[in-house]
């Protein structure tokens, strides 16, 4: 077996090592998004155990509401399944690779073998669509181990990974906080494992109008 996107992800991007330069995005920081943001969530990330900032994501609610849906109800952390609280606080980024992604999500394993979606007894779900694509840098995206094997785990591009679109579903965009993402993408490594303990403190989804800490909704 292999982990949600671990191993998948990581084959393509060796086998476009010489298309490098051409598939990265030449912008100073995360791609304009692809569709109407409806939703904004967040990570508050600890690098080895201090905490980094904040990385903000917008939800394209509209186009694919069922991946949405599991991703929000993921930040919240208020749902049980099979007697496991289904939250992506307390978990990590355990695959990281620069010019290409940062990968978290897996909160039962740790390790890219874990992880499970908020519909009912099943670990996983369809691909809701592929109408979005990975277009540069910021592009929030399902990992997974195949087709139709969506979970919790997700990836952040670092790149435009073209390779990628029709295969992992595109339901985000990074709106603030790239600079963490660069932090996170730089303790990453050719093989993916981290140099350093890249962790998710709290997570939660914004208010529609406002970043004021005091009207969060924290998990």
């Amino acid at each position: 077996a292999i982990g949600f996107g671990a191993m998948a992800i990581a084959d393509e991007t060796v086998a476009k090592d010489g298309d490098e330069d051409k598939d990265t995005y030449s912008g100073s920081g995360p791609v304009p998004p692809s569709a109407e943001i409806t939703t904004r969530v967040f990570f508050d990330v600890a690098i080895n155990g201090k905490e980094a900032g904040r990385i903000v994501m917008g939800m394209y609610g509209n186009v694919v509401p069922k991946t949405v849906q599991n991703f929000e109800t993921l930040c919240r952390g208020d749902t049980m399944v099979q007697n496991k609280k289904l939250a992506f606080a307390n978990s990590s980024f355990h695959r990281i690779i620069p010019k290409f992604m940062i990968q978290g999500g897996d909160f039962t394993h740790h390790n890219g073998m874990g992880g499970m979606s908020i519909f009912g007894g099943s670990k996983t779900f369809a691909d809701e669509n592929f109408k979005l694509k990975h277009t540069g840098p910021g592009v929030l995206s399902m990992a997974n181990a195949g087709p139709n094997t969506n979970g919790s785990q997700f990836f952040i591009c670092t790149a435009k990974t073209s390779h990628l679109d029709g295969r992992h579903v595109v339901f985000g965009v990074v709106t603030d906080g790239w600079d963490v993402v660069q932090r996170i993408e730089s303790y990453g490594s050719r093989s993916g494992t981290p140099s350093g303990k890249i962790s998710i403190l709290r997570a939660g989804i914004l208010p529609p109008t406002t970043t004021d800490e005091k009207d969060e909704i924290k998990a």
